[in-house]
């Protein structure tokens, strides 16, 4: 049986997965675990990952990789369901696939803050039915008090943007009408390469280079990193999809500086703001952290209305977990119960944010991207939505961008018809 790729949380690891299927190709009876360390939930569904593969298929070797495998490699390399772990720099080496090497450690993972340069496999892309993701930067300087990942991915490292437009020319080529950007700290692009690019140059030299590429998004960002001509293109690029993901955590000033975060909540609230009022139909999404250590009643209720104020209507909540490591898990702690409750709140708040946005969508044209089983897609602003009577049958329409009429929602889902 060919390698199997379990990939696990970020779009980052998506993409880097699909690199690893390429370099692991050669290998039999090969599954390869994909590990994220962003939470202590996301350690325990990595174990929990590792087992399942392997009662799925005993005589495979189970190879774990990832953020969790480079910050705790001896934690998988006591599970006895793991053949080896290899650290986010190994797992690049076709040699750490190779299992008729001689003398190989079962740990294998070096100091990820020695990693300086990008090699080009980091422009591969993974692709998923009509939509690819391409990896133009990985690592972060940055030390959010909260935060694991750099230990994981080490220092920020950007693709040069030639390996970029080349593989994005090559995507489109290929047929792919929608590619999305990834890194672990996109906005933070380019300081690191000669003449220093911006993300906004890059972005419009891709627009420019490639101009058979009709859709192009961003992940997540770093609001106060948004440079003055990646906003240009944001608010004035038609191909530029209206959907940004902001990095918020939190909408509250102490908790922000608690966190180390580069932003105010005055700071985030006016990007958003200024976004909207230069380009209306732009959707908001955003990252918020549940019960960061010392967060009171009312630090809480801020990061609530943020969700109005800012009009996040595709939220990503996460209930605050101390990561050993981490400054943050040193201070006084919220009890879980609490930062559950938070958490729901929050959930809660953004799913009647979000249903109040899809229904004002009713009566709307939108411009679909027809995926998966030819009825269903996602809209410029990431909408999801079914068409229904679209005349054309199954696989047929997949990649097709479809004129779309919403004509309402079925179990929060919008409804669209062809037109």
């Amino acid at each position: 049986m060919s390698v199997e790729v379990v990939s696990m949380g970020c779009r980052l690891n998506a993409a880097e997965s699909e690199a690893i299927r390429l370099l692991a190709a050669e290998e039999d009876d090969l599954i390869v675990v994909n590990s994220c360390a962003v939470t202590n939930e996301a350690m325990r569904q990595a174990r929990q990952a590792i087992r399942k593969a392997k009662r799925a298929r005993p005589e495979a070797r189970v190879i774990v990789t990832g953020c969790a495998a480079q910050v705790e490699p001896e934690t998988f390399a006591r599970m006895p369901e793991v053949t080896r772990v290899l650290g986010n720099r190994e797992k690049f080496d076709p040699a750490s696939f190779d299992f008729l090497l001689p003398g190989q450690a079962k740990i294998q993972v070096s100091d990820i803050m020695a990693v300086r340069d990008t090699a080009p496999h980091l422009a591969t892309a993974f692709a998923e039915h009509t939509r690819a993701f391409v990896e133009v930067q990985n690592g972060c300087d940055h030390r959010c008090t909260f935060c694991i990942i750099p230990f994981g991915r080490g220092n920020s490292r950007s693709v040069p943007a030639g390996l970029v437009v080349d593989r994005i020319k090559a995507l489109a080529d290929e047929g792919y009408r929608e590619v999305v950007l990834t890194g672990v700290d996109v906005t933070s692009y380019g300081p690191d390469l000669p003449g220093s690019p911006t993300l906004g140059q890059l972005v419009e030299r891709i627009f420019r280079h490639v101009p058979a590429l009709p859709r192009l998004r961003l992940s997540s960002l770093d609001s106060v990193e948004i440079d003055e001509r990646l906003e240009e293109l944001i608010c004035h690029e038609p191909r530029f999809m209206p959907h940004l993901h902001m990095s918020f955590q939190s909408g509250d000033d102490m908790i922000l500086k608690r966190m180390k975060r580069r932003h105010s909540r005055a700071q985030a609230i006016e990007t958003v703001a200024r976004l909207k009022a230069r380009r209306p139909d732009i959707a908001i999404g955003a990252d918020l952290i549940a019960g960061f250590p010392t967060e009171t009643n009312e630090m809480a209720e801020n990061s609530l209305r943020l969700i109005d104020e800012c009009d996040i209507v595709m939220g990503h909540i996460f209930p605050y977990s101390p990561k050993e490591g981490t400054p943050a898990a040193h201070m006084p702690q919220v009890g879980q119960t609490l930062v559950k409750e938070r958490a729901r709140k929050l959930r809660s708040a953004t799913a009647r944010r979000k249903a109040l946005w899809l229904q004002g969508l009713v009566g709307t044209e939108q411009k679909v991207l027809i995926e998966r089983s030819g009825d269903r897609g996602h809209a410029e602003n990431f909408a999801p939505v079914h068409l229904r009577h679209s005349g054309e049958s199954g696989h047929d329409a997949v990649g097709r961008i479809l004129r779309t009429r919403i004509i309402g929602i079925e179990n929060g889902t919008p409804i669209g018809e062809a037109v």
